[in-house]
This record gives structure tokens, sequence and C-alpha cells, in this order.
């Protein structure tokens, strides 16, 4: 059975996200796979070291940084650096990872002004799956990540 890294927000069960709230997935796919055992979850950013509650952080450019200039990029890279270990590790199919964020945004992020604003790009953690060659899913992906998956079993 092929596994699949999930942010740990979507996954649920555990507060993880900047605003202490996580957001579970309730796509009945997700839902199932989650059941069969198939998903490895994983926070980055608390694989990073950062806490929960957290400033909000936003990528500009190479760096990430908080509302306030703190450059936590390195947090978000030791976090993307463990997502990436544990893909290989369990030989992950995919990952379906939370859209819009600095670590897990696979087609779109925040825009680095805070101010609401979203445009395309990744997040560092989808950037290093990607570029060791696993294919990155957003939340609204399910469609593409059941084709994919029915495929691979």
């Amino acid at each position: 059975m092929r596994k699949i890294l999930v942010s740990q927000c979507l996954y649920g069960g555990r507060a993880v996200r900047y605003d202490g709230a996580d957001i579970p997935a309730t796509d009945p796919r997700f839902l199932r796979w989650k059941e069969e055992g198939r998903m490895v979850p994983i926070c980055p950013e608390v694989s990073g070291g950062l806490p929960t509650p957290r400033p909000e952080a936003q990528r500009v450019g190479e760096r990430v940084l908080t509302k306030d200039g703190k450059d936590v990029t390195r947090a978000y890279a030791a976090g993307a650096a463990e997502a990436r270990r544990l893909a290989r590790e369990h030989a992950v199919a995919f990952a379906i990872l939370k859209q819009g964020s600095p670590s897990c945004g696979s087609k779109y992020i925040h825009d680095g002004t805070f101010g609401g604003a979203k445009k395309e790009g990744r997040g560092l953690t989808a950037e290093y799956l990607q570029e060791a060659g696993f294919i990155v899913f957003g939340e609204e992906d399910m469609d593409e990540a059941e084709r994919l998956l029915a495929a691979l079993d």
C-alpha cells in the first residue's frame, strides 16, 4: 500500500497552524486514505522548531519572514528537509499539502505583503519535495491524487 505525505493541519487531531488551529480535510477520499493508514502527517514548521501558535510568516523571495520582519527561513528549511526525509523513508506516492502556506503551498502562496493577496508560487516544503522528484498536490486536487494513486496501486 502506497503512503501519502500530508500536512498535519489537513490530517487533523493536532493544532499546528500559526494561529493555533487545524483545518482537517473532509473529502471522503482523503478520509478513506487516512482510515486505511496511508497518511504520513507532518507540520514542517513545527518539525523545524517553531511553536504553535507562532507569528504569521510569508515567503519573500528566497526567505520566509514574519510580519515584523524576523527571518525564519532556517526553521522553514529544516522542516522542509524533514518532510523530504519522511517522504523518502516512506517511499510516498505523493504529497497533499496545504495551499497558500509558506511551507506547503504548491501552486500559490501569500504574496509577502501580509495584506491577504496570493500569488503563484511554492512554499519551501513543496519546493524541496518537488525538487526531490515527488509530486505535490494541494487539498483541492483530490481528483488528480485519486487517479495517480489508482495508477500506482
